[in-house]
């Protein structure tokens, strides 16, 4: 949660698409945002929440996220971010629909215009996409009292001549079917319809009012009548029209930045109209300009990969870059063209790469801060406090846990250069202690662990360069008795109380209060947690393996699957008991029937037992 934590605090108020992973590092769901600080934030605010997200929540352990200019570029991009991922939590939204465009296939003699969900690079022309369904119905509306383009999907033309339809007959065709018009004069109608849907409103409006005029000269007042109209109803669409013709050529988007000896590389990547992916780079630079981290970045990314646009846009010109191009040519098969674009599009996608790099090369710097202050600031602090005449490298700190004094387990983790140390941590459990004792219990662990540092036991060779107990001076104090009892009094020992994070040093009869802000008590009460959450969950195992004596085996629909899921939500059966309906119902695995069976069972046994 320190993670999320630090995260949460830099996150920006601008409209972006966040991606929430579990400790595997997987992608298991895909939001947008307006504001990405308010929309992540409340995941992890104490609020009532629905059993789905409160299923997610548990599972998060790390997040990312990604800038953009618009909420619907948010929108557009959760939905790109959602196909490639196929994220658990996002199960619900798997129906792998895309939002809607308008196609005109090209490849026909007499073409028509349809709605589909696909973008291919099949020849046909496609405009949008549209997200509103609403502004979908009123082109596609409009498209048809406009022109009189045929809906029907006969092969023409194919060398017969129908009896022409209804629509023919209400001026909604021009009939192709039955040879009322040429390809030619069909196809013109179909230019028009590409101009209006291209966004070319006051060319074609243009052209309309000079046929209308020719028209009423000429006393054509019926086809002067249907211009008017055509006119009208372009005149109504024109401020709502937003649909673009979609550049259906793949391109690659790379922006650099840089901040003293670190650069951040941003790669977005457009594949058939849409942002496909991104990647993002880090690279050590000493002095070397952004010209030369972009060539670096360029070679080393199109080395590693076998795609390559024809349009790659950046935001600085490589060094090289005539090779760069003639080296990608080479790749590609076809021409590559690098190039800084200066406006339109393609520049707004470059300046989103450059805003996507600059929040990520800020996040970097930041946490490397922390990191720092959080580990060697935080040692050396320790180190000053405690009054040490060597370097900290090694903790080691202690946690006990037991249930009511029964299955006591001890756990030892380690923390190196102020970093966990995973593969060295240890678990025991208490053999001649009975009861809750956690002193005495405290005082068995240490003399196990040290008597087999003494004896070179394997994994237990190294002496800590400082040893934490979690407690207050009690704790402390039979740890030193563990200590001096095998000749090892001399090794720095603290424990740390968590009501007030007070550290008790042997030989000083009062306790050390750090400042709440201190590295080194951030340090302290980091390995003390993860001593505590290790416990707990060696702890909650051994319950877990003995589910097979549960009174929960006792309650209908509840067998040892879900006895399992039970306990290590709650922990214990007490807590159980005292939950209600909505919270049992909540744990995974569980239904709204044995939920109620749950609290129906501790009902009656409270009942019976009044």
């Amino acid at each position: 949660m320190d993670i999320i934590r630090e995260k949460l605090k830099n996150l920006p108020k601008t409209p972006g698409v966040y991606l929430m992973k579990n400790a595997a590092g997987q992608v298991i769901y895909v939001g947008k945002a307006v504001a990405l600080k308010n929309r992540v934030s409340s995941y992890f605010q104490n609020t009532r929440k629905d059993p789905k997200t409160q299923a997610l929540v548990r599972e998060i352990a790390d997040f990312d996220y990604i800038l953009v200019n618009t909420e619907i570029e948010a929108l557009m991009l959760e939905a790109n971010m959602i196909k490639r991922y196929s994220p658990y939590y996002n199960i619900l939204l798997r129906d792998d629909k895309h939002y809607p465009y308008i196609r005109i296939d090209m490849n026909e003699a007499f073409p028509r215009v349809t709605v589909t969900r696909r973008v291919e690079n099949d020849g046909a022309k496609y405009f949008g996409p549209y997200i509103a369904a609403h502004m979908l119905h009123e082109v596609m509306d409009t498209l048809s009292r406009m022109f009189p383009v045929r809906t029907c999907r006969m092969q023409l033309p194919d060398g017969k001549k129908h009896r022409p339809c209804l629509n023919y007959e209400m001026g909604r065709c021009l009939a192709p079917c039955a040879g009322k018009v040429s390809e030619y004069e069909y196809k013109r109608m179909v230019d028009e319809i590409i101009d209006f849907l291209s966004g070319r409103h006051k060319g074609l409006r243009r052209q309309f009012e000079e046929e209308m005029k020719a028209a009423s000269e000429n006393m054509e007042y019926e086809k002067a009548a249907m211009l008017r109209d055509r006119i009208r109803a372009l005149d109504r669409l024109f401020e709502k029209q937003k649909a673009a013709f979609p550049d259906l050529n793949d391109k690659d988007v790379f922006a650099v930045v840089q901040l003293d000896d670190e650069a951040v590389v941003q790669g977005m990547f457009v594949r058939r109209g849409e942002l496909n992916h991104t990647e993002r780079f880090f690279i050590r630079c000493a002095g070397e300009t952004a010209e030369t981290v972009m060539s670096q970045a360029l070679k080393q990314y199109y080395s590693s990969v076998t795609g390559v646009a024809k349009q790659i846009y950046v935001s600085v010109e490589p060094e090289e870059k005539e090779l760069i191009q003639q080296w990608l040519t080479q790749v590609r098969g076809s021409k590559v063209v690098v190039h800084v674009p200066e406006k339109g599009d393609n520049r707004r996608l470059v300046d989103l790469a450059l805003s996507n790099a600059r929040e990520a090369l800020t996040r970097r710097l930041a946490r490397k801060r922390r990191e720092y202050e959080q580990t060697v600031g935080a040692l050396a602090e320790l180190k000053t406090v405690l009054r040490l005449d060597a370097d900290i490298d090694r903790i080691e700190c202690y946690d006990i846990s037991n249930t009511q004094g029964t299955d006591s387990v001890a756990s030892m983790v380690v923390f190196r250069c102020g970093k966990p140390e995973k593969k060295s941590y240890r678990r025991f459990r208490i053999k001649t202690v009975e009861g809750a004792d956690d002193f005495a219990s405290m005082n068995e662990v240490l003399t196990r662990r040290l008597k087999r540092a003494l004896q070179g036991a394997e994994g237990f060779e190294e002496l800590p360069s400082l040893i934490v107990v979690d407690g207050g001076k009690g704790q402390l104090n039979a740890a030193y008795d563990a200590l001096a009892s095998l000749g090892l009094e001399d090794l720095p020992l603290i424990s740390l109380a968590k009501r007030e994070e007070e550290v008790y040093v042997v030989g000083r009869p009062e306790p050390i209060v750090l400042d709440r802000q201190s590295p080194a008590l951030g340090l302290l009460t980091r390995i003390r947690d993860e001593a505590h959450r290790f416990a707990i969950t060696y702890h909650r195992n051994l319950r877990l393996s003995k589910v097979e004596d549960s009174v929960l085996l006792k309650i209908p629909y509840i067998g040892p699957s879900r006895a399992k899921a039970l306990l290590r939500h709650f922990e214990t059966v007490g807590d159980i008991r005292a939950a209600d309906l909505e919270e049992i119902a909540a744990v995974p695995g569980m239904d709204i029937r044995a939920a109620q069976a749950v609290v129906d069972y501790f009902q009656s046994e409270t009942e019976d037992g009044a």
